[in-house]
């Protein structure tokens, strides 16, 4: 059992795992649990809290200065800004960021870029690790709440939403609270359909023909398939929602549990299903985004709890039709602006492979591609890639330097790291294994502000200091 410092619920699945499951997937295994109902309801009786204090260990040396929810994504966002873009684009602006492991950027971010309206009563606010209750930091996932139920006791909602902080996908919460009040719930878990056949790597939700919850299965080798389709499990994505007088009530009871994990997904929600309780799922799989009007796109959804799955997300981003699309103007992904120029490349000669350019990639503000190739590659505000370099299949933090004549491939460079001229990475994996963190898969990863020592340079280059 993991505990709050990764705040992965312990009948998620394993952090190495990923899903996006399709509409067309769908229609290979259909089956369903029972489908959204749109319910009235007011959104400023929503609290949203948000489990952000995730360590992410398995995302080292990413984290090594910075929680999980802080690791950049995307160019120029963060993890935590896609679980918020969700919720703002769903009309839900009541939200608590519980942090916990390394918060400062996590905090300072939320607090200089998610700035609602207080005059309409919206607010994203960071709330630390306080030691509320006793000498202990969070010791799981409900605990966390528990310590910080000051805030539900405060702003008194009917209903409490409590999702995790660092996974990638798109979301219309509105149905999934809807789902929970038109089934009279008094807890609802959202979960999407996989295939039984890679369904014992994940927490499944045993579920009868009303969706109603008989059971949880944690990572067992023959899992329950869905009602009506029996080749389809249904794993928990780690997003609750709770009638708040039932979350209060359980919170308190596990409090005195000594032998309880203090977790949502080992303690709480099975406890309330041995009860007898209403817990019902929501099949992610049905959820609607505007604008998303692609089917491969529709249920795409990505635990990047390691440095694969995390590069591979971004790489997601830049086939040629995304599953998780950053162009929707109807569903934006939110963060801060920034005052940096537009991209530029500068150089075209061709005769001597001197050419600005960048193919099936990201180009973030502030990037100057001088002279260099750029391929399948995601660049973050500000980096330059300078002459005769090539980077594939990889992707640079803020402000990164490329030297010229320098080859990167498959590597993760975190911030303000400048990478020699003439050097070369993801070419050899021995060598590199002595130098830099690399993954079992050859996958390099540099951390944020390392040195590195020049490689030999050819002497008789007289511009070998320019772009």
């Amino acid at each position: 059992m993991m505990l709050f410092g990764l705040f992965h619920l312990q009948f998620d699945h394993r952090e190495n795992v990923s899903c996006a499951i399709t509409a067309h997937d769908q229609l290979l295994y259909p089956g369903s649990v029972v489908k959204t109902t749109n319910v009235q309801f007011d959104p400023n009786q929503v609290l949203v809290m948000i489990l952000a204090g995730g360590e992410g260990k398995r995302l080292y040396p990413l984290t090594l200065d910075r929680a999980k929810p802080a690791v950049p994504f995307g160019g120029r966002y963060r993890i935590v800004d896609i679980v918020l873009s969700n919720f703002v684009n769903s009309g839900l602006t009541r939200v608590k960021v519980l942090t916990q492991y390394k918060s400062a950027s996590l905090e300072e971010h939320i607090a200089r870029v998610w700035r609602l309206s207080p005059i309409l009563d919206q607010f994203i606010e960071a709330i630390p690790a306080q030691q509320r209750t006793g000498k202990s930091w969070f010791r799981g996932s409900a605990d966390a709440v528990y310590q910080c139920q000051h805030v539900i006791t405060d702003e008194r909602p009917e209903l409490v939403a409590i999702f995790g902080g660092d996974h990638i996908y798109k979301m219309d919460v509105r149905q999934m609270v809807s789902h929970h009040i038109s089934t009279k719930a008094v807890a609802t878990v959202a979960a999407i359909p996989v295939p039984k056949a890679e369904a014992s790597d994940f927490g499944v939700i045993e579920a009868d023909e009303n969706g109603k919850i008989i059971a949880f299965h944690e990572k067992v080798a023959d899992p329950p398939g869905m009602p009506g389709n029996p080749d389809m499990c249904l794993a928990s994505m780690g997003n609750y929602v709770f009638q708040t007088e039932t979350l209060m009530a359980e919170l308190a009871r596990d409090a005195t549990e000594d032998a309880s994990k203090h977790d949502f997904g080992h303690d709480i929600l099975p406890g309330l299903v041995k009860q007898g309780s209403e817990v019902f799922v929501y099949d992610f799989a049905h959820n609607e985004v505007p604008g998303e009007d692609d089917p491969r796109g529709r249920g795409y959804w990505r635990d990047i709890g390691t440095l694969e799955a995390y590069w591979q997300a971004q790489m997601d981003l830049i086939e040629i039709h995304p599953q998780f699309n950053l162009y929707n103007n109807r569903w934006p992904i939110r963060t801060g602006a920034t005052h940096d120029p537009p991209a530029k490349f500068v150089f075209r000669d061709e005769a001597h492979a001197r050419v600005g350019i960048a193919t099936d990639s990201m180009v973030s503000h502030g990037c100057i591609i001088s002279g260099g190739r750029i391929h399948r590659s995601v660049l973050s505000v500000g980096c330059r890639v300078n002459s005769f370099s090539e980077v594939e299949e990889s992707v640079l933090f803020e402000r990164v330097r490329i030297g010229r004549h320098a080859r990167l491939r498959r590597c993760i460079v975190d911030k303000d790291v400048e990478i020699p001229p003439g050097t070369e990475i993801g070419y050899d994996i021995e060598a590199d294994r002595r130098r830099f963190f690399v993954t079992e898969t050859g996958l390099v990863v540099i951390p944020k502000r390392a040195k590195l020592e020049d490689e030999p340079h050819d002497p008789n280059d007289p511009n070998r200091n320019d772009g």
